[in-house]
């Protein structure tokens, strides 16, 4: 049985937690966890599917240059190439699920803050 609590912790970002839920390299299922004003950089992957998850709070997450506010129990799917970034635009932390197929563990490619 795995859970937040006893699940492998990391830390990432500007004082973003992650934890490993399922960590293999045919699928990656991680729990993440992002304070007020936080994000990630825009990038993307070539090969993985990721599927975001709002557990709590509202993450918001920019797609191929649109904005998606996604609430707690709703989801987005990233394809394959998708440029993307998360964030958390409030003033309370967002929980969320990401779930990526394969592992994204050598697929990402950042992108410039420009892009």
């Amino acid at each position: 049985m795995i859970s937040k609590e006893n699940a492998e912790h990391y830390f990432w970002g500007d004082n973003c937690d992650g934890w490993y839920l399922v960590n293999r390299q045919d699928m990656l299922v991680i729990h993440e966890k992002m304070p007020a004003g936080t994000s990630e950089k825009r990038h993307f992957h070539s090969v993985s599917r990721q599927f975001f998850f709002v557990l709590d709070g509202v993450l918001s997450m920019e797609l191929e240059g649109k904005m998606h506010n996604i609430k707690a129990l709703q989801g987005l799917e990233i394809p394959p190439g998708s440029k993307h970034q998360a964030r958390n635009d409030t003033e309370f932390p967002v929980e969320f699920i990401v779930i990526s197929h394969p592992t994204t563990r050598g697929d990402r490619s950042d992108l410039p803050s420009s892009c």
